[in-house]
């Protein structure tokens, strides 16, 4: 989703990633749906903190609590995911820094959040010592703000100064000031910028380049940075020199850096679209366009090579072609000169293989890829201008994570898990070295008795759409397994095997079944899986869910009244399509954070950003097709639906709020019951604390059990 993955991540922004025999559908030519002027007798409810809205929000809250509170399951799930949570345990995931590694670490005493450090030798003893550089408790009282950490941006090549995101209550939008990591002070009289969606990367100790709310039309119509400039220390962020001023249709300026010991690499990316833009190096204060297809990723640079991605096939020069999807290099000063000859085939992935990961080092580059929707790690080096790999040793059958890699160093981290098998923190000293476990999470579950297979379904124009499923070994095929399918399909998102610990004992010793969707519209096969889905063709998406929903049906694994699902942000659209597609498939839906009025979601919040992956409901054409996929518009008064249970966040500036209210206001109007919570705080994941994320899901997992067990 995210065009460049150098240090900035705007991806934090714009999305997510949250864990988790019927009839005919009729035709989509068929079907009945509002034209644009119908009227929205739930607007009110897109006053995110007015006071009608707030009452609103709160009985609901109420009505909810009340109801799964007092079903037994749910104080032993909610205390049980608060001992995981918890846990001291989990795993201390590595963020190196020079010679410092830093994490941020929730638990029970420290429930905003330590940020924290230890050396690198100490944290290679698998029991680190740990120094406090920033508690987020203490910071909390004293400014009486309820501030969630997101994140910092250092100062290279001594790391002795970054740029600290704090977040009230867990939104995008945050403050940025600069921290002195040699007193873990904050800077007094030092940069500073207050909330708003910024960004910010260091050039040297007294320089910036920042993209923020600079005023009046300084942002783009999706609420993110219009123009980047160069700020200089002393100097008000007003005299800030502008370096790009880009179009407010433009989804976001944003200015990155990479160091290394020969140079620093500074690019400039304009988002025109959530999927295509355009790079500029800046170079002896100036910018020059970089030449590569407008819907590229630049993932960076290793000796001078410049790391480009292909979304779409591209011949750059005569008697050349690289195929979608191809990871390539290029001499980055030659392309400057318009020389697109010097490129070098890195990797070409098949047609059941993509790449999920890029990370780059002055001594390797490791491509994070899935074959079959599971992880195979590669490491290239390049000698001599030609690129060479090893496939690191890990026997994979789940998902790979990168967790970083030393600058100057071939030495790095990356975690392995599946369904059933707790995570596991690795540590390559080298290439030529076997992976050293560093840290397993402890079992949480009993696996002993679960297995995993893999299936596939066949959607409705013939496509075959895999899916993993978790049950008990020697499952009885009667129709009557409680299961829950999790779908996401989006934005070329992969949806991997991940170990849960909250899954695994809140659902699968339960004798529940989780099943895992890879749909299309997600990364699961590369740029052509996804956007296979896109705007007019998203009905795919939706079909390939449906068929697996049918295929668990027709293997008497689960029957409708046994079967839920759930989905968040773009998930939760998916699976507000399946309520007004397909009721009588599921008796249980589990609706986060979700977009569900698809005739206003670019004009709330972020959504303007999203018109590349959906459409722009504004052009009488893309309303054509997207009406037919806004659930809020195809309930139906006279229809059977399940009762549903919708989350979200008063705090979500990312999907906005109003999507979830309205669409539950709705259905009450047509006397259709509905659970409804709203978290007064969490942003788009819909929780900031431990005991929040223990509670929300105690609230999911009791719903679940309580509309599907036989």
């Amino acid at each position: 989703m995210y065009r460049q993955t150098t240090n900035i991540n705007y991806a934090n922004w714009i999305l997510l990633t949250l864990f988790f025999v019927g009839h005919p559908m009729q035709s989509l030519a068929t079907q009945s749906a509002p034209e644009p002027n119908s009227p929205d007798l739930f607007l009110w409810l897109e006053d995110v903190t007015g006071d009608k809205p707030l009452t609103w929000v709160k009985s609901h809250n109420n009505s909810t609590m009340a109801a799964l509170e007092g079903e037994p399951l749910f104080d032993e799930i909610y205390q049980k995911n608060l001992i995981i949570n918890n846990n001291d345990d989990r795993i201390a995931y590595p963020s190196i820094r020079g010679n410092y590694i830093y994490n941020f670490w929730q638990d029970k005493i420290n429930v905003r959040g330590l940020w924290r450090r230890t050396t690198s030798t100490n944290y290679l003893t698998g029991e680190p010592t740990w120094e406090t550089v920033l508690d987020l408790d203490k910071l909390s009282n004293e400014t009486n703000t309820k501030w969630s950490f997101k994140g910092a941006t250092y100062l290279q090549p001594n790391y002795d100064r970054a740029m600290v995101r704090l977040s009230p209550g867990g939104s995008d939008a945050v403050e940025i000031k600069e921290f002195n990591l040699t007193s873990n002070t904050f800077v007094t009289d030092g940069f500073q910028l207050p909330l708003a969606k910024s960004e910010t990367n260091w050039i040297d100790k007294d320089t910036l380049i920042v993209g923020t709310n600079f005023g009046e039309n300084s942002l783009t119509d999706s609420g993110y940075p219009r123009i980047a400039k160069i700020w200089k220390r002393g100097t008000p962020l007003s005299k800030a020199n502008t370096i790009f001023d880009g179009q407010k249709t433009d989804v976001w300026i944003g200015g990155t850096l990479q160091y290394t010991d020969a140079r620093t690499y500074i690019t400039i990316y304009q988002a025109t679209d959530f999927y295509h833009g355009n790079y500029f190096a800046y170079l002896d204060n100036e910018l020059k366009p970089i030449d590569i297809p407008k819907d590229a990723v630049l993932h960076g640079f290793h000796q001078n090579q410049m790391i480009i991605e292909l979304k779409s096939a591209w011949s750059p020069a005569e008697h050349t072609h690289y195929l979608q999807g191809a990871l390539l290099s290029c001499d980055y000063d030659a392309l400057l000169q318009g020389d697109n000859r010097s490129l070098h085939l890195i990797y070409q992935p098949s047609k059941v293989s993509s790449i999920n990961e890029v990370l780059i080092t002055e001594k390797i580059l490791l491509v994070n890829t899935t074959e079959n929707v599971r992880s195979k790690l590669r490491i290239y080096t390049m000698q001599n201008k030609q690129w060479t790999h090893a496939i690191c040793d890990t026997n994979t059958m789940g998902a790979i994570t990168l967790y970083g890699a030393k600058l100057d160093e071939d030495s790095f981290f990356f975690s392995y898990t599946d369904f059933l098998t707790p995570t596991t923190l690795y540590y390559v000293e080298s290439p030529k070295q076997k992976p050293k476990q560093i840290q397993q999470l402890p079992p949480f579950f009993d696996a002993t008795t679960l297995e995993t297979n893999q299936f596939h379904a066949t959607s409705k124009d013939g496509t075959q759409i895999p899916y993993f499923i978790v049950s008990k070994k020697g499952l009885a095929h009667n129709g009557n397994n409680p299961t829950l399918l999790y779908g996401y399909g989006g934005f070329e998102i992969s949806l991997l095997p991940q170990y849960s610990a909250t899954n695994g004992t809140a659902w699968l010793e339960r004798d529940g079944i989780y099943v895992l969707a890879n749909i299309r519209g997600g990364g699961e096969f590369g740029p052509a899986w996804h956007q296979a889905a896109l705007k007019e063709n998203r009905q795919r998406a939706y079909d390939d869910f449906i068929a697996i929903a049918e295929d668990l049906i027709k293997r008497k694994i689960t029957s409708p009244k046994h079967l839920g699902i759930h989905g968040g942000s773009n998930g939760g659209l998916l699976v507000g399509n399946m309520l007004v597609q397909r009721p009588e498939l599921f008796q249980a839906i589990v609706c986060s954070v979700p977009l569900l009025d698809m005739q206003r979601f670019n004009k709330l919040l972020a959504g303007a950003s999203w018109m590349g992956e959906y459409g722009n409901p504004d052009i009488p054409e893309q309303w054509a097709y997207l009406k037919h996929y806004s659930p809020y518009h195809n309930l139906k008064a006279n229809a059977q639906y399940p009762k549903v249970f919708f989350n979200t966040s008063t705090k979500d500036d990312r999907v906005h709020p109003g999507h979830a209210r309205k669409m539950v206001a709705k259905l009450e109007s047509m006397n259709t019951p509905v659970y409804y919570y709203e978290n007064t705080e969490g942003g788009h994941a819909g929780a900031t604390t431990n005991k929040q994320r223990a509670f929300r899901s105690a609230l999911i997992y009791t719903y679940l059990h309580q509309q599907l067990q036989p």
